[in-house]
């Protein structure tokens, strides 16, 4: 008997004994001129890691006792492996470590262009990425600001009242460009600008940007480009984090970050709350400048250590905010009505993704996402409440054949379920009564194969193919061709001709003007709008010991046809859906340039020139809100190893604005630039505080509004005090109205 109870305790204590086999590894990482932040430390086949702090401290815990490959890198640095002994219930501590610089700088981990990992320098499409480092050199509370420090990519306000918006990518309208989180598209058509709203930056490992058209691989929406955002690898992030900064003008963000579980799960939870609710109305038009908000966003991300690295990861989002905006003295008791004028949004966003490698050969991989939209919102008196949900699935295979060719091919399946309270969504008989709510229901279909083919060790060619399958348009054909020449580490030429189309989801644009009750129509043989795109790029750099000088330079050109517009002005009982009967041209040329200077210097600028225009029947007009040429820089300096100055700005040049017949406003806005400053200063290992001054020119755009004193039209039919037949305008919108504010917050880590 005793001898079973002590065969029994020796089972039930042994899974605790080798739970306590583990030990820490921690080290300092240094660059030739200084600490090396934000540096992947990985223990290969434990799953185990960490990143360096803004010291370049690391500590990664409960790594198995024995012999253990480390592996480091980071940035433009040349990837470290050695090999460690690490003891039970110890510290190995590996002291300093100097990182060796590349001779290809930002040579981080890619996977917009061709959907598989690979380094940026190697792959055959151009990519640019923006990272935590970046994120933080111009703090802000939503990544819808931050993406706006890419050069050619510009975050657009839409509405001077309820403060809307999009992404604009070579001054193409936001509806082409594609958003997708970890690669699928779950942020879309409704919900785009909510969707970049309230990402925890706790949770974002890295944010992807490629120009020009993607369909070949990523389907509907890719016309003019893609934001792909990346989540952080829960084994890899903080232990903990906390980012909470307030401004001047009232406005308080917060980002908190956990990391939870061990071993076998790992867990991420983020959480980001925003709030701004002091009415400010600096131009004097008796509306606020800026929108009010309540808004709180949690994301939670779990992965599974599993053999050989396979990826198997859980994320979930839920987002919920109020915002209005409109004259000072508006509450929520004059939604609706027309005595005082208010837009007020109230949204609820949920979001699932997951992604599951199967134990196969090659790499087999199966993504699902899901997400739904509710909107419940008062535009003066005019109600829109919509809701929308998009359900996604993928399965592709991925594996090198032979010594050059390494192929990837795939199955996709997206639905957009969309409902609204609009008359584009209803069904009528043939006296114009309501019959019944008609949702629209649009399943897309379609398949990829994509080949990227090593010819020799200096050329490389990628080719692509999808085929997409609407219930309007039928079959949609998308190629591609990439070509990329590097004849060594300091040159690259990559050339990229491509396609994209858009199936557009027909009752999500134009909302506002529903306002009868109309019958909707699509025209005979309606066409999907596409896309075709040329571009060539040159990389060129210079490194050095202690300097390094880097170009990247773009020229691009796409033409856009078969644009899908309501007609309302045939018949006032009809909305008539018919493709443009002409054609649209984004081309240009962007210069992205990079220098480090001594120790403590690094500058980023970027600079695009571009002509945007759209022709129709004969008639040649610029788009909207596409300036002619732009521009974006960062300057940082570090002092004594804990003081750093960053200097961010954008600069844009004239861009046509939607103007009013007579319009007293010019139909040009003047070139303008917003400057922002920042101080900070690192505490210890575990603590940074920064401050600064944000729009530093104090620079607002004159007269946003059209007739702000009658928001109701109730005497804009008079031909006495208004002439012209001015109406109330919210459009006219080409910078924030938020002036000179400053900026002071605090940043805790806890790896």
């Amino acid at each position: 008997m005793r001898d079973r109870i002590k065969l029994i305790l020796s089972a039930c204590l042994l899974p605790l004994g080798l739970a306590a086999q583990t030990g820490t590894i921690t080290g300092r990482l240094l660059a030739p001129d200084g600490p090396l932040p934000y540096a992947s430390v990985v223990v290969k086949g434990a799953g185990q890691g960490a990143f360096s702090d803004e010291q370049g401290r690391f500590a990664v815990r409960q790594v198995p006792a024995g012999e253990q490959l480390l592996a480091i890198s980071v940035v433009g640095f040349q990837r470290i492996e050695r090999r460690v002994m690490v003891a039970d219930g110890q510290e190995l501590a590996l002291g300093d470590i100097t990182m060796e610089r590349t001779a290809a700088d930002l040579d981080e981990v890619v996977v917009t262009g061709t959907m598989k990992e690979v380094s940026r320098s190697e792959s055959p499409v151009s990519v640019e990425v923006i990272t935590p480092a970046l994120f933080r050199k111009n703090p802000g509370p939503v990544l819808f600001d931050a993406v706006g420090m890419v050069n050619g990519v510009r975050s657009q306000l839409n509405c001077s009242v309820c403060s809307t918006g999009d992404i604009h990518i070579n001054g193409m309208e936001g509806p082409y460009t594609l958003v997708m989180i970890d690669g699928m598209p779950i942020v879309s058509a409704l919900s785009t600008v909510y969707g970049l709203s309230g990402i925890p930056i706790s949770m974002i490992e890295r944010v992807e940007v490629m120009k020009g058209p993607g369909s070949s691989l990523y389907g509907s929406e890719a016309m003019g480009g893609i934001i792909n955002v990346i989540t952080k690898d829960p084994v890899l992030a903080p232990s903990a984090s906390a980012d909470v900064m307030g401004t001047t003008w009232g406005e308080l963000n917060a980002d908190v970050g956990v990391r939870l579980g061990r071993e076998k799960v790992n867990d991420l939870l983020g959480v980001n709350v925003f709030n701004y609710g002091s009415p400010r109305d600096g131009n004097n038009d008796g509306f606020t400048d800026v929108t009010l908000q309540q808004r709180i966003s949690v994301f939670n991300k779990l992965a599974l250590r599993r053999p050989e690295r396979r990826v198997a990861s859980m994320a979930a989002r839920y987002v919920h905010e109020d915002r209005w905006g409109g004259q000072m003295d508006w509450t929520p008791a004059f939604a609706g009505g027309d005595s005082i004028y208010g837009e007020t949004i109230r949204t609820d966003r949920w979001e699932a993704i997951g992604q599951y490698q199967l134990p196969l050969p090659g790499t087999v991989m199966l993504q699902v996402s899901a997400n739904g939209h509710r909107q419940r919102s008062w535009y003066g008196r005019t109600p829109y409440n919509a809701d929308q949900y998009v359900y996604f699935g993928q399965f592709y295979w991925s594996k090198r054949l032979g010594a050059r060719h390494d192929v990837l091919t795939g199955l996709a399946y997206r639905s957009t379920l969309y409902d609204d309270n609009t008359p584009a969504t209803a069904e009528f008989d043939s006296d114009g009564q309501f019959v019944r709510t008609k949702p629209s229901e649009r399943p897309l279909p379609g398949l990829f194969v994509q080949d990227e083919w090593s010819i020799t060790e200096l050329h490389k060619l990628l080719l692509g193919y999808r085929l997409d399958h609407d219930k309007d348009h039928g079959l949609v054909h998308s190629p591609r061709v990439a070509y990329k020449w590097a004849p060594s580490g300091r040159w690259a030429v990559r050339a990229n001709f491509g396609t994209g189309f858009r199936v557009v989801n027909l009752f999500t644009e134009d909302h506002a003007a529903l306002t009868g009750a109309r019958t909707v129509v699509i025209a005979e043989a309606l066409k999907p709008e596409r896309s075709l795109n040329g571009s060539i790029n040159v990389v060129r750099k210079w490194p050095g010991a202690k300097a390094f000088f880097g170009l990247d330079g773009t020229i691009f050109y796409t033409w856009f046809t078969n644009q899908i517009v309501p007609d309302y002005a045939t018949d006032a009982d009809l909305i008539i859906y018919d493709n443009l009967h002409g054609h649209a041209v984004s081309r240009g040329a962007s210069l992205n340039a990079e220098a480090r200077i001594g120790q403590p210097l690094r500058l980023l600028a970027g600079a695009t020139w571009m002509q945007v225009f759209k022709e129709d029947r004969g008639v040649r007009a610029d788009l909207w809100f596409a300036p002619r040429w732009s521009g974006t820089f960062t300057a940082s300096c570090t002092f004594r190893k804990s003081w750093t100055v960053d200097l961010t700005g954008q600069v844009y040049g004239p861009m046509r604005l939607p103007v009013q017949p007579n319009d007293y406003r010019p139909e040009y806005s003047p070139t303008y630039a917003l400057l922002n400053v920042q101080v900070k200063r690192a505490i210890g290992d575990r603590w940074e505080i920064y401050g600064g001054v944000k729009n530093l020119l104090d620079f607002i755009p004159q007269d946003p509004l059209m007739r702000p004193f009658d928001p109701f039209d109730k005497t804009a039919q008079d031909p006495v005090s208004n002439p012209e037949g001015y109406t109330f305008d919210t459009a006219y919108i080409y910078a924030p109205i938020q002036g000179v504010r400053g900026f002071l917050g605090v940043r805790w880590t806890l790896l």
